[in-house]
């Protein structure tokens, strides 16, 4: 007699074993044929290297900080924007902790050096450290709080050209 589950000729543990090896090929042609997640077609991209130079670092959006615009801006026709910030000592409170919003579609920042506070609405005050990374949804109010003198984080940002507005 045949034990329950075995299929005519093998015995129940071949059987079930062909069972989920059948069962995994048809959830892996299934999952193939879902669509995948693209960028938004018309906006052609070309490839770039940034090279770290001291001379890239140039005062931008904001005077406490310098910037160095990684060359993503013009190879994504405008489409993203990553920057290394560097903030210049001392921290100013009067001059840096102003509530503002990006109006953004993405914003993502990495602390590379050092750290810095900020309090975001519905947040709360937060301290990243070197190695902290976090998305700011867009349009999300904050207020950077205090930085260390050495501090220095990598943004990417959606769309590349934005909106900055002060409260």
């Amino acid at each position: 007699m045949a034990k329950v589950g075995a299929k005519a000729g093998r015995p129940a543990k071949t059987a079930r074993k062909s069972i989920r090896s059948s069962s995994r090929r048809k959830t892996a042609a299934r999952s193939s044929k879902r669509a995948k997640p693209r960028a938004k077609a018309g906006r052609k991209q070309r490839f770039t290297v940034s090279h770290h130079d001291e001379q890239d670092f140039k005062v931008g959006l904001r005077t406490y900080a310098k910037y160095r615009d990684l060359g993503i801006r013009d190879a994504t026709g405008g489409m993203v924007q990553a920057h290394v910030i560097r903030f210049v000592p001392p921290f100013r409170a009067e001059e840096v902790s102003k509530r503002h919003y990006h109006d953004v579609d993405f914003q993502m920042v990495y602390v590379l050096k050092g750290w810095i506070k900020s309090e975001f609405e519905g947040e709360g005050e937060k301290v990243m450290r070197a190695g902290s990374c976090w998305i700011q949804p867009p349009r999300i109010k904050h207020t950077v709080l205090g930085f260390s003198d050495d501090c220095e984080v990598l943004e990417i940002i959606l769309p590349a050209e934005f909106e900055t507005v002060e409260i």
